[in-house]
């Protein structure tokens, strides 16, 4: 495998990212066109129902060669990098093996065997059939690793039905997640709940329990870069909650209440859904993960001291520095909580 092939795969999965929140039930694809060394087309999945990443990336192509005067015949000479197997059968839209066929193209290089048992390893032999080379790219096992990440929530939705689940909590350094008051308003930093903005434009759906919406009336809204395909999920098993929340009033994003988690996902799942952040609270995430619906958790530890205070009284430590130090999967994280702390500490 050529060097120049591992650049062009790593920007196919590049332009997959884009896709991430919106294809549901398809997962994020991204693909590149080249010839003669050089990107000549670029296309990514965008939604459900649209041109698959490899059509969208072949069109592109097409309107590149004629503003050089060139016909969609040049096609004949290029190769195509795209971070899954093409599909072979057609659906919502046509088969990508039948469009790169179609094409003419010299080779197919793809990072991901489709996890879809009606496409897997069936690519190679279509397009074999009309004289067209199709391998599985390994160049480089980073960003084999990268395009196998996008399609983690579609594996999941494909071959079980269910859409993938991450909880994510803020947690204090006294193992807190609220105060005494019942308040979770702000454990972590600003930049910490920018990157948790972010994790909210690259999922399907947001999950928080009823409290949540009671006392702290969130958006649940990817704010940095609004997701308009974000559905927004609330537990709540006696189903009283505030009117006036903004989930039910702001005129955004869909929002759907459920009295009990598994019940909601096998219903998103249904509906195409195939990935769920759950936010909180704490009863929501143990009740999720005793049933063994957690696919993954993230705990973001703030450097903060909570005790008996309320959060906006709470200590934030100067500092924070995490030991490369582990003990049966234990990780000892140090905070500094004073000017004088400075890490890491001398003996």
């Amino acid at each position: 495998m050529k060097k120049q092939d591992i650049e062009f795969m790593r920007y196919a999965c590049e332009l997959a990212v884009r896709g991430l929140g919106h294809t549901r039930p398809n997962p994020a694809v991204g693909a590149v066109v080249v010839k003669n060394g050089k990107v000549v087309g670029r296309g990514w999945h965008k939604k459900c129902g649209g041109d698959h990443a490899e059509v969208a990336a072949l069109k592109d192509a097409v309107r590149t060669f004629r503003k050089q005067g060139l016909t969609a015949a040049a096609l004949g000479d290029c190769e195509l990098f795209v971070t899954l197997e093409p599909c072979s059968k057609a659906g919502r839209v046509g088969a990508c093996t039948d469009a790169i066929a179609a094409a003419g193209l010299r080779r197919v290089v793809y990072a991901v065997a489709d996890p879809n048992p009606t496409n897997r390893g069936k690519a190679k032999r279509a397009l074999a059939r009309n004289g067209i080379a199709c391998e599985l790219f390994k160049g480089d096992q980073d960003v084999t690793a990268e395009c196998r990440t996008l399609i983690v929530p579609f594996r999941k939705h494909i071959t079980t039905g269910l859409p993938y689940v991450t909880v994510k909590l803020a947690m204090s350094l006294d193992g807190k997640i609220c105060d005494n008051w019942g308040g979770s308003n702000w454990i972590s930093c600003a930049a910490s709940r920018a990157r948790t903005n972010e994790m909210r434009s690259r999922v399907d759906a947001i999950m928080v329990g009823a409290e949540t919406v009671r006392k702290d009336d969130p958006s649940l809204l990817a704010r940095i870069h609004p997701n308009p395909d974000l559905i927004r999920v609330i537990i709540s098993k006696s189903g009283k909650l505030p009117k006036k929340a903004q989930v039910f009033t702001d005129g955004k994003n869909p929002t759907l209440v459920f009295d009990d988690a598994k019940k909601a996902l096998r219903k998103l799942g249904k509906m195409g859904v195939t990935s769920v952040l759950c936010e909180g609270g704490l009863k929501l995430a143990t009740s999720l993960a005793d049933a063994g619906l957690v696919d993954e958790w993230l705990t973001v530890m703030a450097p903060v001291v909570i005790g008996s205070r309320r959060i906006v009284k709470a200590i934030r430590g100067k500092t924070f520095h995490v030991t490369s130090d582990h003990v049966d999967g234990d990780s000892f994280c140090n905070a500094g909580l004073s000017d004088f702390a400075n890490w890491p500490c001398e003996a």
